[in-house]
């Protein structure tokens, strides 16, 4: 792999990307600049500045102190409560006074000056102003922007959301009536073309010839209204897989220019209504009266053609429909409608000076609000919990105004400088979303009226000093509450392009996304990559996929730190702690490492990146020396003790060079020894000596296939390192495929153990951890399950045959839905605890004894602290065993050759009984070359699987409406598949070469032996033969061929 140091800036990678932000806990204490004003920061200036003249005026003082910048001591923790309770009061807390002091020592020698406090405060008014103000809507930088070839070049007129049937899909209107059916990835799933006028001959019939003008999602008859320049209306039905055209609504008056549907969440079987504007300022009200009963009276017809419906005869389904007409509301086309069902409100716009936006009462009989634009309107969004209008037009000025006063807008929000073409409001955040004619989106913030944010959308389509065409609604915002489960985001349409833009969900999409699937189990948002206990804090520190990390109280629960967008939008791979546990190192995907203040979450350091391959593993060692592994294949160094400068540069001058032949995956690192360990993708471990930077000894599994697997995590037993008797003994541990090797550095032997450790098949052991005595060992698998196990007594009696049985099991339990990722031994009020982080993106405390105590970030917290007992892995109700029993049967459904995965049990086996090798097949040390052998296999180990933690009953009950709808929306489509498939009979879906059948085709009779009967007539040829048969498997042996002279003979 390539590194950086060819390239002239190695921190670029830095500056593209996006800036991260931290929020601490508000329930925390004040903040240094809230406590310190002016004057007291004065006094503290002279305090600072009278403490350097003593320490110039007596040299004694300076022999026993520790030096700092020109030879200059500052103030230590004592002198620093001393020189600030002199100041503010004696009534500061102390306690606070020392965080600020750790808060300001960055470089943890225990001593701050008055520049350190100067920084420290500018660093906090800096992060407050950061906070406070409101961040953008917008959360991606490069869009995903795909082409809608099937446009013909045409500009798409607007595209509409369709959730049912699931999953989501999008349907773009191009300007000459062909509709595009995308996925959520903007996918193309199929295109179908708008019929033509029957009254046409020869091709021309079949061909659309007008333009559409707007489209319409219809909910609960599940279709799609497309309005074109024919002066009709086209319902295409979307409640399948496949789309096609259901109703022709044709012979209106004038052109319908903008289209609104509405229908009643609460009453399904109730009335719903389409309005939609004319190209001569007209109203049109379409009430629909019984849904159940289909939108128009539909006589039976074996054609299947759209069912045609003349305009003038919509008397004639009175029984399902209503019409009302309000004419000349616009003295100019209507560009948008919209209807308030809270207030019946119908609300429109257009491009006339006299008339540019129109509310008005349903029954006509309320005075309407007119506005008065110069220049009209080209776009309007309304939120009734806001009170607000936003409107846009041909001056590109965005204006907000209050509903109800129509005379001045509250705020002129300036900044584009072409036309404005569509906004809308996005209530989660307060903002406003604007787009222009150039192709430029900008995000305001409505209570500061600020540009929050501007993006260039780059269409390939843009051509320099050319506006380009736009269709006549180019925003599609798809957010809570039309979609529930979907993330926020935003569909902008230029010509034949699509864009997609993600968007903050913001404090309501927080708590929508407790209603994913695990009823609030999502406690960080994000799978975690990473987590550790920092025991100095006492908190617990999660990295996340989105490159998130938060910081947890472990004796409450509650959050303290999060840090978002830690190395921008690439995910947290790896993370560790210095030597004082105030300073978190954490690695990313893209090659990035950088250092953060655990207690205020400042960004302390930018380390070089090696390469642009993923870190995957830092550790720290003495005097704040870092070493970082991964992708690269090398071992990087850096110093950041005592660095000032934001960017650390890597010394690569490691003297051994790179050694692994493959990916460095995991490191580890054994202090009292004076070594470390590295495994790579290749299954090789590699224990280097620091003194040397050399390598030890070079460890690996035999394997009996081409392949080995690669090594998923090393653990030192730092107990048995540091005592001299034990060091013979395996001190170091290694997964690979699910077993647990143990490994010692000396000696001729090296390899003394082995075993299995998850209890199913073909899983891995990616979380390793001990206590500090070596007594016990905790291993977290990709299954979700924690096993404890007893290794006081395991492996401490050297032999000749290393051992092939497991140590005592003491716990299992199932603790995730997902795999675990980290698992972590920590010891609080003199209580043993068990800490697990998992890619569900959950992560718990335990009990010593299997207990479940809580997952960081429900409600409500717990404590520690409390002696009352917690709930024992026996007791607790087994909530996703359910949901994976469930998913079991889903799948026996529909998959017969699947078998229902086995249950763990709490019986142990033997490591050797599924057929794997003996241990003397095991290699040591040095270079090892594979052998091409059979495939070794490990049988599993049970253990009793425990269900996972339950929930308290209030978390139940506010959480009862979410459940209910997922397990509606679950029962639906099982019903559903079980109507389809529930005559298929499984036995009957044979195999057809290696494969098997998706679905019975056909019916297919059952086979019996059949035996033909003795008299079964023969033909001459058969009788001179001597051929007989009596059964259907002699057939099979009968010499049925007849060579050329019997043809002959049988001729004549």
């Amino acid at each position: 792999m390539g590194t950086l140091r060819g390239i002239s800036d190695p921190w670029e990678v830095y500056e593209r990307e996006t800036s991260s932000s931290s929020s601490c806990d508000a329930g925390q204490n004040a903040c240094a600049q809230e406590e310190l004003k002016l004057k007291h920061l004065l006094l503290l200036r002279d305090a600072f500045t009278r403490r350097t003249t003593s320490d110039r005026g007596s040299r004694r003082s300076w022999r026993g102190a520790r030096k700092k910048r020109g030879g200059e001591r500052g103030m230590s923790l004592e002198e620093f409560q001393n020189a600030l309770s002199a100041v503010i009061g004696p009534d500061s807390q102390s306690g606070w006074l020392e965080r600020v002091f750790n808060e300001i020592d960055v470089s943890c020698d225990g001593y701050v000056e008055w520049e350190d406090l100067c920084s420290y405060l500018l660093q906090q008014c800096r992060e407050r102003d950061h906070t406070s103000r409101p961040r953008g809507a917008l959360l991606d930088t490069e869009p995903l922007i795909k082409h809608c070839s099937h446009n013909k070049q045409e500009p798409t007129i607007c595209v509409v959301a369709v959730p049912h049937p699931p999953p989501l899909r999008y349907i773009s209107v191009s300007k000459g009536g062909l509709l595009t059916v995308w996925n959520n990835r903007l996918q193309v799933l199929e295109t179908l073309e708008l019929a033509g006028d029957p009254a046409e001959q020869g091709v021309n019939r079949r061909r659309f010839r007008g333009w559409t003008t707007d489209a319409v999602y219809l909910p609960k008859v599940h279709k799609v209204a497309i309005a074109t320049s024919s002066r009709d209306l086209h319902f295409v039905d979307v409640s399948t897989a496949s789309c096609f055209e259901d109703i022709h609504l044709f012979g209106f008056p004038n052109v319908p220019t903008s289209l609104c549907y509405w229908h009643d969440i609460k009453s399904p079987g109730g009335r719903s209504l389409l309005l939609w504007g004319d190209e001569k300022g007209g109203i049109h009200l379409l009430w629909f009266l019984q849904l159940h009963n289909g939108l128009f009276e539909s006589p039976f017809t074996e054609d299947n053609v759209p069912q045609r419906i003349y305009m003038q005869d919509i008397g004639d389904h009175s029984r399902l429909v209503s019409y009302q007409h309000i004419p000349t509301v616009h003295q100019e086309p209507i560009n948008r409608i919209i209807f308030e069902p809270h207030t019946d409100l119908i609300m429109t716009s257009s491009g006339s000076d006299a008339s540019s936006v129109v509310i008005m009462h349903v029954s006509l009989r309320r005075k309407p609000y007119v506005w008065r634009i110069n220049k009209g309107v080209t776009c309007f969004d309304f939120s009734r919990s806001l009170n607000l209008l936003v409107t846009g037009g041909l001056d590109p000025a965005v204006k907000l105004w209050n509903c109800f006063m129509t005379a001045r807008p509250v705020a002129v929000l300036h900044g584009h400088g072409t036309t404005v073409l569509d906004v809308v409001i996005y209530q989660p955040l307060g903002q406003v979303l604007s787009y222009s004619k150039d192709a430029e989106l900008r995000v305001w913030d409505i209570s500061s009226n600020r540009c929050l944010r501007t993006v260039h959308l780059q269409f390939p389509c843009l051509q320099p000093g050319r506006a380009p065409e736009h269709g006549n609604f180019p925003f599609l915002l798809v957010a809570p509450p039309f979609l529930m489960q979907t993330p926020p985001h935003i569909l902008v349409s230029c010509r034949d392009y699509l864009a997609r833009l993600r968007l903050e969900e913001g404090e309501r999409g927080e708590e929508q996304g407790e209603g994913r699937r695990g009823g609030g189990r999502q406690c960080h948002g994000a799978p975690l990559s990473c987590a550790l206990y920092n025991p100095t804090l006492k908190q617990v520190i999660a990295g996340c996929d989105d490159s998130s990390v938060s910081v947890w109280d472990v004796e409450t629960g509650r959050l303290r730190l999060k840090i978002t967008s830690a190395h921008g939008e690439e995910e947290i791979t790896c993370m560790a702690l210095d030597s004082s546990h105030r300073r978190l190192i954490t690695g990313a995907r893209n090659g990035t490492i950088k250092v953060w203040n655990l207690l205020n979450g400042l960004n302390l350091h930018k380390l070089e990146p090696v390469t642009l391959s993923e870190v995957t593993g830092v550790i720290c060692l003495h005097d704040s020396q870092l070493l970082a592994v991964g992708w690269s294949q090398q071992v990087a160094q850096y110093d950041i003790k005592g660095a000032k400068d934001v960017f650390v540069r890597a010394d690569m001058s490691w003297k051994s060079g790179q050694q692994h032949r493959a990916d460095i995956l995991v490191v580890d690192h054994c202090p009292t020894l004076g070594v470390i360990a590295t495994g790579s993708h290749d299954g090789e471990v590699i224990v280097w000596t620091l003194d040397t930077q050399r390598p030890l000894v070079r460890l690996r599994r035999a394997t009996h296939s081409l392949t080995t697997p690669p090594v998923d995590a090393l653990l030192f037993l730092q107990r048995r390192g540091g005592d001299k008797h034990w060091r013979s003994t395996p001190i170091l541990l290694s997964s690979q495929a699910g077993g647990i090797y143990w490994w010692s550095i000396t000696g001729h032997t090296h390899t003394h153990g082995q075993f299995y450790a998850p209890g199913g098949e073909k899983e891995c052991v990616l979380g390793l951890t001990s206590d500090q005595e070596n007594n016990i060992l905790v291993t977290g698998d990709t299954a979700g399950c924690v096993q404890v196990w007893d290794i006081s007594q395991y492996a401490l009696c050297i032999t000749q045959e290393p051992s092939s049985c497991h140590p005592p099991l003491l716990q299992s339990w199932r603790a995730h839905e997902g795999a675990i990722v980290s698992v972590e031994v920590l010891v609080y009020t003199e209580r043993l605890f068990f800490l697990s982080g998992s890619v569900d993106g959950t992560s718990r405390v335990w009990t010593g004894e299997g207990g479940y105590v809580g997952s960081f970030g429900q409600e409500p917290q717990w404590s520690l602290t409390d002696p009352a007992p917690h709930h024992t892995s026996r007791d607790r109700v087994n909530n996703l065993a359910e949901e994976e029993k469930e998913e079991r049967e889903e799948k026996i459904e529909s998959e017969s050759d699947q078998s229902q995965s086995s249950e763990v049990t709490g019986q142990t086996s033997d490591l050797f009984s599924g057929g794997q090798g003996s241990p003397e097949e095991w290699i040591y040390e040095g270079p090892v070359e594979e052998a091409p052998t059979p495939e070794n296999q490990t049988g599993p180990v049970g253990s009793e699987e425990s269900p996972a933690p339950s929930h308290t009953q209030n978390i139940r009950v506010s959480q009862c409406h979410q459940l209910y709808g997922g397990i509606q929306r679950k029962m639906a489509v099982r019903r559903e598949r079980r109507q389809v498939f529930g005559d298929i009979n499984v036995n009957k879906l044979f195999p057809i070469g290696g494969l098997c059948t998706p679905f019975q085709a056909l019916a297919v009779q059952d086979c019996q032996h059949v035996f033909l009967p003795e008299d079964l007539p023969m033909s001459p040829w058969m009788q001179r033969q001597t051929l007989s048969c009596v059964s259907e498997d002699g057939l099979s042996s009968l010499q049925l061929s007849i060579n050329s002279s019997e043809q002959e003979q049988e001729a004549t």
